[in-house]
């Protein structure tokens, strides 16, 4: 009998199954204190996009985060290999995640005393914000009573699950019916929201915030197509005043690419719809999704 892996599958401890059978110890310190370390890439088209990108990130976050899972690189990469394909999917939302694990020593309190350990997962492709969403062009808060966690607390270029800023303004958001959330530091500086990064487009001038955000692939992606269409970048401090000036504002994920933005809190952008730049864009990321120079295909199980 066939196994069932349309729902996604996972690689844990070296053997792969399907998603909803994958589990952790619950004393692994990735569940009782949120001390994971992960990257996403994208598969679209039966190959993953930038993979050497994610692995040489996620490799970095590992570093800051004093791991070690005892798998080299091109371990790593078999094992993401090996599981998309049993897997079956083309278009994956893929997982990597180095996980604190549990104390080899009972009731333990230093880190040093953990096993460190890798898990991987994937599911069908992830809209972090829907295609009808980007389609009308995203509505976003940007609250003034929640701030990100400041980057000497978690820093955020070693992605993490510490979401407690984001789930809280979620909540916020879909309060008020809008789409997404963004947040700002407490030095009133624009940040990043829960998956990804936000761009200010100003003439002929797209800025990014360079502080207390994830160093996106998808957003290094972005400032290479902006060059490329012969437009200016910046990477610096952007304040809230200057985005709410822009005269567009557009977000990049790995799930979903870029999305132009409609609206942030009562401000419209481009007459309340995606404008013209953040809408090139995006065709010309799912573009660049096709380009061989940037797949790594996958091969497959034979049906």
């Amino acid at each position: 009998m066939s196994t069932d892996f349309s729902d996604g599958a996972a690689w844990i401890r070296g053997t792969i199954l399907p998603i909803a059978e994958a589990t952790i110890g619950v004393t692994d310190w990735a569940l009782t204190h949120s001390d994971v370390t992960y990257d996403v890439v994208p598969v679209w088209e039966g190959a993953f996009f930038r993979l050497p990108d994610y692995l040489d990130r996620f490799e970095k976050s590992m570093r800051a985060c004093r791991m070690d899972v005892g798998l080299s690189r091109p371990e790593i990469e078999a094992a993401l290999h090996a599981m998309v394909a049993r897997s079956g999917l083309r278009a994956a939302y893929c997982a990597m995640v180095a996980a604190r694990g549990a104390p080899l020593i009972p009731g333990s309190r230093d880190p040093r005393d953990c096993a460190n350990h890798f898990y991987a997962w994937c599911v069908p492709y992830v809209h972090v914000l829907t295609p009808d969403v980007a389609e009308a062009g995203a509505r976003l808060l940007l609250p003034d009573d929640i701030r990100r966690i400041p980057e000497d607390s978690v820093d955020p270029r070693a992605k993490n699950y510490h979401w407690g800023d984001f789930t809280q303004g979620l909540f916020a958001a879909k309060d008020q019916g809008l789409d997404n959330v963004v947040l700002a530091d407490h030095a009133g500086n624009v940040t990043e929201g829960p998956g990804f990064n936000i761009f200010a487009l100003k003439g002929d001038t797209v800025t990014t915030p360079d502080r207390g955000v994830l160093q996106g692939i998808t957003r290094r992606t972005v400032l290479e197509l902006a060059r490329e269409a012969g437009l200016k970048t910046e990477e610096r401090p952007l304040p809230i005043a200057e985005l709410m000036q822009a005269d567009e504002v557009f977000l990049s994920t790995s799930g979903g690419g870029v999305v132009p933005v409609a609206q942030i809190n009562d401000r419209s952008f481009s007459n309340g719809r995606p404008g013209p730049t953040g809408t090139s864009l995006r065709a010309r990321y799912f573009d660049r999704l096709k380009d061989p120079a940037y797949r790594t295909e996958i091969t497959y199980d034979p049906a």
